[in-house]
């Protein structure tokens, strides 16, 4: 049997995105009156799908864990997911139908050496590693000075996410910092739903979700799909406006870090504002946990 919060995170992501789909969006004709219901009733999406109501609800409601193949693409289809949500939607039934009696632990903290080493050669280039929770494990000068105000707290408490909503200056660190958010947000929700108990994303949720109204929005919307832009631009205090080209890099044998990294063409002024930030950024090139 599942366990309860993974049994449960299926019926949420089920429910958020009922309740986003319009019946105009399905091809269904509204009747005259006030909806009670934001987006489709459940009877209405069970008729979609070719579900009995009592089995839709069952799902809705954590009650039925194994949803068969042909049921999930069913739901699929009637709601209009994309690839990204309709994979999302068969991980979280796989998790739902598996017996897990208790949380799997957290992915290992631990930076290799040769993991810091790659983060020192790519200088003047900003890079660092981050964690599934989107902790900032490790970093070179400019990967740390390029989140500008970030280093003012301390290493443990660096957390993107935990920049991006609660320090004062990542709104004018970006241009499009709804955007960023809204990224922010889906990148967690992805994560959050196949490891719902996991005690290193429950602590960040729980943390922005308790600090920041605009996190607890994004996240009830239950998006996970936003992709993340080729470049970034940055209103940066020290070296101007630069737009810069984003790549993330999974790391092997490692699971759940990534490696950042924001790149110029040599010559250009970007490039110029990267040498400049690495040059007077602190020389403190990484932290553990």
């Amino acid at each position: 049997m599942a366990s309860d919060s993974e049994s449960a995170e299926l019926g949420r992501f089920l429910r958020a995105r009922r309740t986003r789909t319009s019946p105009r969006q399905v091809g269904l004709t509204v009747g005259p009156g006030i909806r009670r219901t934001p987006g489709l009733r459940r009877e209405e999406l069970a008729t979609l799908a070719g579900i009995s109501i009592d089995y839709y609800v069952r799902l809705e409601r954590g009650k039925e864990t194994r949803p068969s193949p042909a049921v999930l693409d069913s739901l699929a289809r009637a709601l209009r997911l994309g690839d990204q949500e309709h994979h999302h939607l068969r991980e979280l039934a796989a998790r739902a139908a598996r017996y897990t009696p208790e949380p799997p632990p957290a992915p290992s903290r631990t930076v290799r050496p040769h993991l810091r080493l790659l983060l020192e050669s790519l200088r003047p280039y900003p890079a660092y590693v981050i964690s599934r929770s989107m902790d900032l494990l490790a970093w070179n000068p400019g990967g740390l000075a390029l989140y500008a105000g970030i280093a003012d707290w301390p290493a443990t408490q660096r957390n993107l996410a935990r920049y991006f909503f609660l320090h004062p200056a990542s709104r004018d660190l970006f241009t499009d910092w709804e955007q960023q958010i809204a990224g922010c947000v889906s990148r967690l929700r992805a994560v959050a739903g196949t490891a719902p108990d996991a005690p290193d994303l429950t602590r960040i949720v729980g943390e922005l979700l308790l600090k920041s109204p605009e996190f607890a929005g994004l996240w009830e919307r239950y998006e996970v799909t936003r992709r993340k832009p080729a470049t970034k631009t940055f209103h940066h205090p020290q070296v101007g406006t630069v737009t810069l080209t984003s790549q993330v890099l999974h790391v092997d044998a490692t699971p759940g870090q990534r490696v950042g990294v924001y790149t110029a063409e040599p010559g250009t002024p970007e490039h110029d504002a990267l040498l400049l930030l690495d040059m007077t950024a602190p020389r403190r090139a990484h932290a553990s946990s």
